[in-house]
């Protein structure tokens, strides 16, 4: 995991002029910038913080196509092709490896309910399939018994999010990509309704395009231009273990745990679904929306009012671009770890995953995921301003789907139509009278 404290090590010449402006040094931006690039465009990065020390360094690391939403599974199946090219390309530091994903069933309903999503893999072939019990204890061995069946990607893989992202931006740096962290874009740059470039910290910079990828923090950027993004966080704790045997070699998750094995010898575990919100202005503003969501993962999420709830109630909404903004403010999200996620992995541990109920814990962490009302996320041109495009919401999937964004990011800049049916992305959907149908949790 990144934080604040971590050196400056992108720190490129602020140019006065590129083709295109990225703002957002995650795994989407960096992802758009690495096909952009390929097409002999200009392109500048600006971090407020440190390359993907926010969300993109504290996911669990799946590199998942099962239990994805029907309209991402086709973005998400190129995204794993994608995964692998990068990580020929830029090397271990990446750490993809295609080892498979589990979802484990309790019940016979969860179990059903993963049957169904079959049919939404089989409309595109991937390699999806439901486990047994006896094939589960094949694979699990002792820990298998908490289990009905489930559900089960062979195709699907992992990557190492603390060292991938990172690795992938000095690739693109050596290339003659321009990355500068502790460089806040604090207002677009418009004229006559026009985007023509940015105005950061560090100054201005001229560019015929912006990709705002900036995620939890887009509602904020974008509102302050009149732009409405509904789009809210959630707190996620996610911990690394002490070195332990290799009893499975992928990633799953059921019940109160999920696991993945990491490329240190440990594993990676959080505890399951469980997330937790900090209300609000935008809770209140944006509440109607998110009620759908919000009855889908009611089992799962906690409110938390934290300390500093009179703040949240009353942000600043508008600012120029001569004032420090909250960007400059608030480097790095950086939440602590919750406690009671904590307890709740160790519980999971000891009653479902056995072979790491006595390994250590040697770090938690917590991250900040942005999330849209149906957990699907926006990548649009705006249309409001020409030359304004956004790629953001990817909540809590955005890792694995990280490169096929890009991609499709770096055509609609360039005027170039994406291989995908785009009409689930759009930002209109929230103005448009569209229901909100919430994409599969997870």
């Amino acid at each position: 995991m990144i934080t604040i404290n971590d050196p400056i090590t992108f720190q490129d010449k602020l140019p006065s002029e590129v083709d295109v402006v990225i703002i957002g040094a995650g795994i989407i931006g960096i992802s758009t910038a690495w096909f952009l690039s390929q097409s002999g465009i200009s392109v500048l990065v600006c971090e407020k913080g440190r390359v993907s020390a926010e969300q993109s360094s504290r996911n669990w690391g799946w590199v998942r196509q099962q239990g994805r939403d029907a309209a991402e599974l086709p973005v998400m199946m190129e995204s794993a092709r994608i995964w692998e090219a990068i990580a020929e390309e830029v090397g271990d530091e990446v750490g993809y490896q295609k080892t498979g994903v589990m979802y484990l069933a309790r019940t016979k309903k969860e179990l059903a309910n993963y049957e169904k999503w079959i049919n939404t893999a089989q409309l595109h072939q991937l390699d999806s399939y439901i486990l047994s019990a006896t094939e589960l204890k094949e694979k699990l061995g002792n820990s298998a018994k908490h289990w009905k069946g489930g559900l089960s990607t062979p195709s699907d893989g992992r990557a190492e999010p603390f060292t991938a992202v990172p690795a992938i931006a000095r690739k693109l740096q050596s290339e003659g990509v321009s990355i500068r962290e502790n460089c806040a874009v604090r207002t677009l740059d418009i004229e006559g309704g026009i985007v023509k470039g940015v105005v950061t910290e560090n100054g201005r910079v001229k560019a015929q395009s912006v990709v705002c990828a900036g995620g939890a923090w887009s509602t904020a950027f974008l509102g302050n231009h009149g732009i409405n993004l509904p789009q809210l966080t959630v707190r996620s704790t996610v911990a690394r273990s002490a070195p332990a045997p290799n009893f499975y070699n992928g990633a799953a998750a059921g019940g109160r745990i999920a696991f993945r094995r990491r490329q240190d010898g440990g594993y990676t575990i959080a505890p399951g679904g469980y997330t937790e919100h900090y209300p609000c202005a935008d809770t209140f503003k944006y509440m109607f929306k998110f009620l759908p969501a919000l009855i889908q993962t009611a089992s799962h999420l906690r409110l938390n009012f934290g300390d500093d709830l009179i703040r949240r109630l009353l942000p600043r909404r508008k600012w120029s671009s001569d004032e420090v903004t909250l960007f400059e403010k608030n480097r790095i999200l950086n939440p602590d770890p919750s406690p009671s996620a904590i307890k709740r992995m160790r519980q999971g541990l000891k009653k479902h995953v056995s072979e790491l109920a006595d390994v250590p814990f040697v770090e938690t962490w917590a991250g900040m995921i942005d999330t849209t009302p149906d957990v699907v996320p926006v990548m649009d041109s705006i249309s409001e301003y020409p030359g304004l495009f956004l790629a953001t919401g990817f909540s809590g999937h955005g890792f694995g789907i990280g490169p096929a964004a890009g991609k499709i990011m770096s055509e609609l800049v360039q005027g170039i139509k994406p291989g995908h049916d785009m009409k689930r992305f759009r930002l209109s959907r929230f103005s448009d009278g569209s229901p909100m149908n919430p994409g599969p949790g997870l």
